[in-house]
């Protein structure tokens, strides 16, 4: 580590003051700062320190997202930020408390609001559920519902 700029352990801190980061996130941003060794034993020791976890980044990201996206799009979108998927269905239950119908509900009202008249429109909707994450079933039963079978 030079003395031209701050240490790793200053840029991973400074990172995570932004914002939860998971490791393999730290990792790529400070892979330019210094070597592999280096990185993965300031990482440990931030780890042991509690001042990252995976856990506590997962839930903090499902927390935020999971009232605007599927299950599907939370799993793929932490598992491409380096979780284990044992870390990524823990951070789910523990943080995703509305029903998977729910939440697709609540995302379709505020996006459309009214049933589809046409398939064109039914497709579209679709679509756009299905770029949120939801599964085929959870869309297929939410635009088949009436209004008033969601109250």
């Amino acid at each position: 580590m030079s003395g031209a700029g701050p240490s790793l352990r200053e840029r991973a801190i400074r990172l995570l003051a932004q914002r939860e980061h998971s490791r393999s996130e730290l990792t790529r941003k400070l892979n330019a700062h210094g070597s592999a060794d280096e990185i993965e034993a300031t990482l440990a020791r931030l780890g042991e320190l509690g001042l990252q976890s995976d856990e506590r980044f997962a839930r903090a990201w499902v927390r935020t997202k999971a009232a605007r996206f599927g299950l599907a799009r939370i799993r793929h979108e932490l598992a491409r930020r380096g979780l284990e998927r044992e870390v990524i269905e823990e951070a789910i239950a523990l943080e995703a408390c509305e029903s998977e119908m729910d939440r697709a509900r609540a995302v379709w009202a505020g996006k459309f609001g009214n049933t589809p008249q046409d398939r064109s429109e039914w497709a579209k909707q679709a679509r756009f559920l299905q770029s949120r994450g939801f599964s085929a079933g959870t869309i297929t039963r939410l635009l088949k519902e009436s209004p008033d079978e969601s109250a």
